[in-house]
């Protein structure tokens, strides 16, 4: 795939996609638990967190999900519209809908958010190879959720029911 350095990100034919390494970018609104839109220099891109899954609240097949509004909310509160964010791709950066994937960390604190999501219970682990850097680490996040039960863990009456 060709690629040409531009505005602060890399054109490729899938789109714009920030450089290798972090790239800044601001919060413009939440879609649900693990998804998110951002702005790079004047261009909006939709990210979904990597190594991550939250109940659905948004999918038009779908019904909303237990402790998907919830997720939804959690999200939002760690990123407000116009929060300023590092953006950290890995080895595949887009799904087969376009979206950028990555890890995002909260740019004032350095807070990761795909871990807090876990660690609040608000989201479990979800890796597809190749993106999988933090995989242990989300599973240990996941597991002591889990064993808490707090988030998800505790509302939903089985783990199975968000898939």
């Amino acid at each position: 795939m060709r690629a040409l350095l531009a505005a602060g990100c890399v054109l490729m034919v899938l789109g714009c996609a920030p450089a290798q390494g972090r790239s800044t970018a601001s919060v413009v609104r939440v879609i649900d638990g693990d998804t998110v839109v951002v702005n790079f220099s004047g261009r909006n891109e939709t990210i979904r967190l990597l190594g991550i899954d939250t109940p659905e609240t948004v999918a038009p097949d779908r019904p909303v999900e237990c402790y998907g509004p919830e997720a939804s909310e959690a999200l939002k509160a760690l990123l407000p519209a116009s929060t300023e964010v590092d953006v950290v791709i890995d080895a595949e950066p887009r799904d087969r809908y376009r979206r950028l994937l990555a890890y995002v960390y909260r740019r004032d604190d350095g807070m990761f958010i795909n871990a807090e999501l876990l660690s609040g219970g608000a989201a479990r682990t979800l890796s597809y190879d190749p993106n999988t850097t933090f995989k242990s680490r989300f599973a240990q996040l996941e597991s002591s959720a889990r064993t808490r039960m707090v988030g998800l863990w505790g509302a939903c009456a089985t783990s199975d029911e968000h898939s």
